[in-house]
This record gives C-alpha cells, sequence and structure tokens, in this order.
C-alpha cells in the first residue's frame, strides 16, 4: 500500500533540519539517512539539492575505465552518475547470476562513492537502452503463456525475483543512501507511458502493480518512473527527451520535484545512420531553462556512451554508442560540449540558495526576452532569455545593460553580473586523432581461413523455422538448406535467361548459396527490418542445393509484445521455371545454428589451432572468411582502435574476446560508413603476441587496408570575442556576495589546457582578426595579424596550460586590413605531447 502520510512527515522532518544547513556547501557527501523530496527537490542529509548527473553504463566500458571516467565526470561538474542494471547481462541463464568482471556492478557504484558522488539506480528491470532485447534474458521469451510489461502471471514472477535480487544485493552491500551508500534515487520500469494503451487495463494494473513491488522493498530513497504520467502514490514521475523546460507538463502531484532523467545529448546511431550530432549550447539552453523554471536534477544520457561490445547492441544499432557524448567512445573529453557543460554546471551551483529556496517571478523585456527571477531574502539569481533564433538583442535589466546572443540564456547568480551565456562558449574546443600505432601494424601478417557451408543438416521441418527461436540468442547465425529435384525440361531453354530465387524476410539480413556458390546478399533496416532478396540463379538437372545463411543484428529492444516478434525467412520460391513458379516455403529444411569458426571457437587461442590457415591474398573473393594475425599492444596509453575501411560485414575478436559487429558496408546517405573504427579496449591486450580474429561475411574484403590506431584529443583550440565574459571558474560566492575577478582577470582571453599533464608542444595555428573554420581545420580570413603566432608561442609553448588575453592593442598592429566595423576574433589551435615526443613533433610540422 502506498503511505502518503509517512512521506509527508518524513518531508517536513528533513525540510526543518534543512534550514540548518548551509545550502552554499557544494562539498558532495555520501548520504547517511532516508532520501526524501519536496516540490522544489531531492532532499539528502537533511538538505535540498541541485543534481547534475550523467549516465556512465558500466556494461558499456571496462571495469578498467570506471575509475577515469567517474573522475571524468566528476571534473565536468556532476555530482551523480545514472546506470540501468542490466538483465541479461546478470542473469544470461535461468538462475544462473553473473556479477563479476566488466559486469561487477557493486564495484562500480562502490567506486563512484569513493569519488563521493551519488547514484541513480535504474533497475527496470525492462531497459530500452538500445541494448539487446531491452535487458531482458533469452530465456524469458520461453517462459510459457508469458506477455512482457502487462498484468500478467508469469511475467510478473519472473519481474519481481529478479527485481528483488538486484535490491538484496545492493542492501547486502550497504550501498542506499540511508546505509551510508550512495544510491539516492531508483526506477522501476521505463517509459512504460508509450505502451501503456496498447495493454488497455491491464497495463494500468500493472504500472500500479509495479509501483507497489517497488515501494514494497522498503530502500529509503524515492523511486521514480520515467515519462510515466500516472506514476502512482510517491512515485515521481519524470521527463526524458531534450526540452524538458518546455516539454515536461510537470510532476503529476503538487509535492513532486522537477525531475529530469535523460537529457539526450546526442542520438545514438544505427548501422546506415549518418553522424549525429547537438551542439553543446543547445543542450547549456535546454538546461539552464529547465532549472529557471523549477527544475533540480538533469541526467546526461548518455554522458559516456561506451561501447556495445560482443552482441549487446539491439537491432541494427551500431557497436559505438553515443559518441557524440561529453566523453566520446574512447572516454576523452569532447570539447566543447564537456567544458561548456563544466562552466554551466558551475554557474549553476553559483544560483544554488535563491534556486533551491527562493521565489520565482517572471518578467517580459521584450517581445522575444524575458527575465526569470529567484528571490531569497538577500540573494537574487536571473536568467535573460533571448528566444529569437536570429537576432542578439540588448536589453537594460535593473538597471544595467546586458547583450543577448540570439537564442541564448545568460546565467545573472546575483542579479547584476553574468558569468555564464550559453551561446557563448568560453571552453576550449578539441579534435579527436587516429594515428597509427608503427609498434601494433608491424607484426600484423593475416592468414584467412574459409568456413564451411555444412553438408548435413540437422533440425529439419516442414518449412523454415523462426530466427530468433532457432538462435535463442546464442549467435547471429543459423543456416537454412533444402534440396530441389529438376529435369531438363523444368528450365528454362532460352539462352540468357535464369530462374530466379526470391526470399521473403522478416529480418534482418542473409547470405544466399546454390549448389555451393555464392549468390549474393540482402538485408532490412532498422526502420524496416523485412526485405525481399531476388537473384538470378543457375540450376541444373538433378539435386540442387540451397543454403541460407540468416542473420540477425541483436534483438528488438522496445514496444509492446515484444516476445511476439520474429525474423528470418519466411518464404522462398523460385521464378521462371517452364513448370511455372515453385514454392520452396514447405519444400523441407534443415536447419543449423551458428557457423563452423563459432563452434570451434577459433577466435581463441586454442580453437585457431583446430584449423589450417593460410596466407591472405590482398583481396578475399570468397564469402564468410575468417582473418587471424598478431599484434603487439601499441606504444603510449592512449586509447586504442581498429580502423575496418576495407572490409564489409563481421565480427572482431581480440584475445577471445568480441569487441563487437563490423559493418563498414552500410553506406549512410552521405556515402560514408556509419562507423569505420571499433575501440579495442587496454585490458583485452597484453603487452606481446595479441590475437585478432575478424570474421568476414562478404565477398571483395581487403584486409590489408586494416590498421591498428591510437586515439587521442591532443589537438585544442581556444577563441575569443571582445563579448566573451571571464571563465566562469573566476567566480566565487561568499555567503550572499557574488565574488567577481578583478578587472584584469575580467579581460577576454583564450584559455588552454592539454589532458593528461601533457605540454603544448606546437602552436599551428593562430589568428587574429576574422579566421574560420572548426578546431583541427582552421583557416585565415580577409583580415590578420601576421604577430598573433608569435605572440601565443611566447605565451603557450612548453606549458601544461595557458591563458592568452585578447589585447587588440597588440594584436592590432600590421594588421592586413582596417576595417572598424570588424568583431575580431581570436582564434588559437595547437597540439599537445609528452615532453619527450615534443622534438619529434616539431620536426614533423
Amino acid at each position: 500500500m502506498f503511505s502518503p502520510r509517512k512521506t509527508l512527515l518524513i518531508t517536513i522532518f528533513t525540510l526543518l533540519c534543512s534550514f540548518s544547513i548551509n545550502a552554499d556547501d557544494d562539498d558532495e557527501k555520501t548520504s547517511s539517512g532516508p532520501v526524501a523530496y519536496d516540490t522544489r527537490s531531492l532532499i539528502i542529509n537533511g538538505k535540498r539539492e541541485l543534481l547534475f548527473s550523467g549516465s556512465i553504463h558500466y556494461t558499456r566500458s571496462t571495469a578498467a575505465m570506471w575509475p577515469k571516467l567517474i573522475s571524468m565526470a566528476k571534473k565536468g561538474g556532476l555530482n551523480a552518475i545514472q546506470t540501468y542494471v542490466f538483465w541479461n547481462a546478470h542473469e544470461p541463464e535461468e538462475g544462473k547470476y553473473v556479477f563479476d568482471g566488466d559486469y561487477d556492478l557493486v564495484k562500480f557504484i562502490k567506486l563512484i562513492a569513493e569519488h563521493n558522488m551519488y547514484v541513480i539506480l535504474r533497475v527496470g528491470p525492462f531497459i530500452q537502452a538500445e541494448w539487446n532485447h531491452g535487458g531482458f534474458p533469452y530465456w524469458m521469451r520461453e517462459v510459457p503463456n508469458i506477455t512482457f510489461r502487462t498484468d500478467n502471471e508469469p511475467y510478473k514472477k519472473h519481474m519481481e525475483k529478479y527485481v528483488r535480487m538486484v535490491i538484496d544485493k545492493m542492501k547486502e552491500e550497504k550501498l542506499f543512501a540511508p546505509q551510508g551508500g550512495p544510491i539516492i534515487l531508483a526506477q522501476i520500469e521505463n517509459e512504460y507511458n508509450t505502451i501503456q494503451l496498447a495493454f488497455k487495463e491491464a497495463g494500468t494494473n500493472y504500472v500500479q502493480w509495479a509501483g507497489n513491488l517497488a515501494l514494497g522493498l522498503n530502500v529509503g530513497v524515492p523511486w521514480i518512473m520515467c515519462k510515466q504520467k500516472d506514476a502512482p502514490g510517491p512515485i515521481i514521475n519524470t521527463c526524458n527527451g531534450r526540452h524538458c523546460g518546455d516539454t515536461f507538463t510537470g510532476p503529476n502531484k503538487p509535492n513532486k520535484p522537477s525531475l529530469w532523467t535523460e537529457n539526450w545529448t546526442a542520438q545514438f546511431r544505427v548501422f546506415g545512420d549518418p553522424p549525429s550530432q547537438r551542439s553543446a549550447e543547445d543542450i547549456a539552453y535546454a538546461v539552464a531553462r529547465f532549472f529557471s523554471k523549477s527544475g533540480s536534477l538533469t541526467n546526461y544520457y548518455m554522458y559516456h556512451g561506451g561501447t556495445n561490445f560482443g552482441r549487446t547492441s539491439s537491432s541494427f544499432t551500431s557497436t559505438r554508442y553515443y559518441d557524440e557524448a561529453p566523453l566520446d567512445e574512447y572516454g576523452l573529453p569532447r570539447d566543447p560540449k564537456w567544458g561548456h557543460l563544466r562552466d554551466l554546471h558551475r554557474a549553476l551551483k553559483l544560483c544554488k540558495k535563491p534556486l533551491l529556496w527562493g521565489t520565482p517571478s517572471v518578467q517580459k523585456l521584450g517581445p522575444e526576452i524575458e527575465a526569470r527571477v529567484w528571490d531569497f531574502n538577500n540573494d537574487c539569481t536571473a536568467f535573460l532569455t533571448n528566444n529569437d533564433t536570429k537576432k542578439g538583442q540588448s536589453v537594460n535589466f535593473r538597471g544595467q545593460d546586458h547583450f543577448l546572443p540570439p537564442r541564448s540564456i545568460s546565467i545573472l547568480p546575483d542579479c547584476k553580473t553574468v558569468v555564464f551565456n550559453t551561446q557563448t562558449i568560453v571552453a576550449q574546443h578539441n579534435a579527436r586523432n587516429f594515428v597509427r600505432s608503427e609498434v601494433a601494424n608491424e607484426k600484423l601478417k593475416w592468414k584467412i581461413y574459409k568456413d564451411k557451408i555444412p553438408s548435413q543438416f540437422p533440425l529439419l521441418s516442414k518449412e523454415p523455422f523462426e530466427l530468433y527461436s532457432l538462435t535463442k540468442d546464442t549467435s547471429d547465425y543459423a543456416w537454412y538448406s533444402t534440396l530441389i529435384e529438376l529435369n531438363q525440361h523444368d528450365l528454362p531453354m532460352k539462352k540468357g535467361i535464369l530462374p530466379v530465387i526470391r526470399i521473403a524476410s522478416l529480418g534482418h539480413g542473409l547470405l544466399c548459396f546454390v549448389n555451393g556458390e555464392y549468390i549474393g546478399s540482402a538485408h532490412g533496416s532498422k526502420v524496416e527490418k523485412s526485405f525481399v532478396f531476388q537473384k538470378a540463379i543457375p540450376l541444373h538437372a538433378g539435386g540442387n542445393h540451397i543454403a541460407i545463411l540468416a542473420y540477425v543484428i541483436g534483438l528488438p529492444d522496445s514496444g509492446p509484445y515484444m516476445e511476439r516478434r520474429f525474423a528470418g525467412p519466411r518464404s522462398v520460391t523460385i521464378l521462371g521455371l517452364n513448370t511455372g513458379t515453385l514454392d520452396l516455403t514447405v519444400n523441407g529444411w534443415g536447419h543449423q545454428v551458428g557457423l563452423e569458426g563459432e563452434k570451434n571457437k577459433i577466435y581463441t587461442k586454442e580453437g585457431s589451432k583446430k584449423v589450417q590457415w593460410t596466407k591472405a591474398p590482398p583481396t578475399q573473393e570468397d564469402a564468410l572468411t575468417w582473418y587471424k594475425a598478431k599484434f603487439d599492444a601499441p606504444e603510449g596509453d592512449n586509447p586504442v582502435a581498429i580502423r575496418m575501411t576495407g572490409m564489409g560485414k563481421g565480427m572482431i575478436w581480440i584475445n577471445g574476446q568480441s569487441i563487437g559487429r563490423h559493418w563498414t558496408s552500410y553506406l549512410s546517405p552521405l556515402l560514408q560508413p556509419t562507423q569505420s573504427e571499433f575501440h579495442i579496449p587496454r585490458s583485452y591486450m597484453k603487452p606481446q603476441g595479441n590475437l585478432i580474429v575478424v570474421f568476414e561475411e562478404e565477398p571483395g574484403s581487403n584486409i590489408t587496408s586494416t590498421e591498428i590506431l591510437t586515439v587521442d584529443r591532443d589537438t585544442i583550440c581556444g577563441h575569443s570575442t571582445e563579448h566573451h565574459p571571464p571563465s566562469v571558474k573566476a567566480f566565487a560566492r561568499k555567503g550572499s556576495q557574488l565574488v567577481v575577478p578583478e578587472k584584469e582577470d575580467a579581460k577576454p582571453s583564450a584559455s588552454l589546457t592539454c589532458p593528461d599533464n601533457k605540454e603544448i608542444a606546437v602552436v599551428e595555428f593562430a589568428d587574429f582578426g576574422d579566421p574560420w573554420g572548426a578546431c583541427g581545420s582552421y583557416f585565415p580570413g580577409n583580415c590578420t595579424s601576421p604577430v598573433t603566432k608569435g605572440i601565443v608561442e611566447k605565451y603557450c609553448l612548453g606549458k601544461t596550460s595557458c591563458t592568452v588575453p585578447m589585447d587588440e592593442d597588440v594584436f592590432d598592429k600590421n594588421m592586413s586590413c582596417s576595417d572598424p566595423a570588424l568583431k575580431k576574433m581570436l582564434v588559437i589551435q595547437v597540439k599537445c605531447a609528452q615532453k619527450k615526443s615534443r622534438t619529434m613533433i616539431s620536426s614533423n610540422n
């Protein structure tokens, strides 16, 4: 039973306590009591909190990467980490649990606690997340009479057992806030409103049941349901989306806070997609707007997307996940997104007391301009918004003039001083570099093994089996085979005319072989998974063997009735015979799950000895080829990737561990692969003699163009204009007063900081005037200052960080033009390196 009275008493008690707490205390601490909430925010350790959270999924990185990812999140201004709990990772077989290695959830949460951060635990157990089967183990599909995510007894029985197991594990490790742990919030179910109507009354009943289940677990922290307008009782309904400050209709009860569980930092990509972008400016605008309108928690989905290792991605989802997040696939900060959001968090923390305790008001300052003000005693915070998407505007607010760029919000923690503008980026930019590793590629000598088309097919049936139920998620692949007898009179008599095979499939793709010869392939897409394969085939009098290698790219991850989705061939016909169309659908079919190479595990050291390998030719004309080679770990400690531009589709293993599917032949509308580089975690490698095995489905692959790379973001850039404010880190809060920087420190400047204590080795570009381009590819404009590069070198060379003031009196000397109306810009691009590498980099440039 829900207990609003109990929740109300806890809220009143914690509110009374919170008045004695210094609301400006920004030290994040693990909780030691129940977590409550009121209409304004969560209440932790007896005080209200502003929460800046980021999604980092332990399953999409490695345990070796977790400490640095968490550290970078904290440096980015986050005070919480959000993660799903992945059912099919932890219980791949019913009753057999996995919680070790890279799936050690307890270790991950404890590491977050060590960084003095909070945890938001999304238990699910349905998670979607572009994860295989939405997190459900495959064996759930085979539970008799089951229907997922509704008022269905078989489903509820297994769901409750799993949820209780997870919660018990968290309690045993004392990870919930009342136990002194970091978990302050938990989620049951996930975006259920999107499918609830499909189940009618049973859906409504299920929401109530799931809510009661969660509340009955007595974890001492609030529960949430994202995108659930009818979240029952004290469970908080939350927002997912890009602009929750404008799209969220608000909590379903007045005593609940406004929380944003998924602020999408880009868009996940599926094979066939072009690059996905969401600007740092747009994210900052959305967050500032949400907090200005009573929001108190935002979670970036994703803050680090990572990698869908092995076969963990859902249907057609690429191996790289949310690479455009503030921390990219390799865990490197993507600037300016990472830095701009860090500065935003600093600015909002300067507003903490008025936002958490103040009274809001709204003032219209013009047709597209408004001020949202929060007053608390002598403290005042203002958000000045220009909603005009094309024009910047000047505005007078409380006697002071402010310039507001187009579609931007300026944050004034004291209602007087602009410390941050969402459209004006003060943070540095960077560019990602993929550098060929001389050490790793030196010994990369490829050998091949051709997978066999099986001659004996077990699992006979009249019709082709459904593909999901055939593979049971143990392999992407399954063989289908049938035999047809033809006489000479069945075949076309005219020269140049051949019969045509037509295979209608429910998805996801297939390769066709006739009498051992590769005929062709076809596949569906994320939007339309079903497809029809048609191609002329050579047949002869007598027995003809037709083999189809069908494949899936992950199981579905969303929608109602997931357990009733299907894939694989549904009809097979031969057209163009003299005797008419021949329907082979009920001809009798043999089946075999997986490839010979998979069965022998030739991607492992021991398994690779079971087959005979030969030297790989530059181009392999046959389909179904395995490649293997050995390589030494790349020099240095930068992340590692493999570039697969000469390949088609398949999977990659490093020392027996799959790093995911490659599919570079599936081009986007830009005629480029969705993904060409694939992450090799350093924890998967040893110093020398690493085994790499690649399975390639398609003919025509060129393995010689494959290369191993190191990855860095050592190209960093800074820019500034006369309208740029100083960095928000120059401001501080002392009681109710905002401490502003000295006049000299408040001048616009371009600041640069190398990653990992590297030093600025080369100034690659520097100009004052009207340069253009982006970090990594800047160009001089029509108005330049020839002295700029020399000045920047004096400030920056050999230093870990530097700040170059934008002093027009210095840079204006000998300019190539003298246009007084030109709004001049200072742009700098440098290359960072370890100290020992600086001489080498200088000689290379």
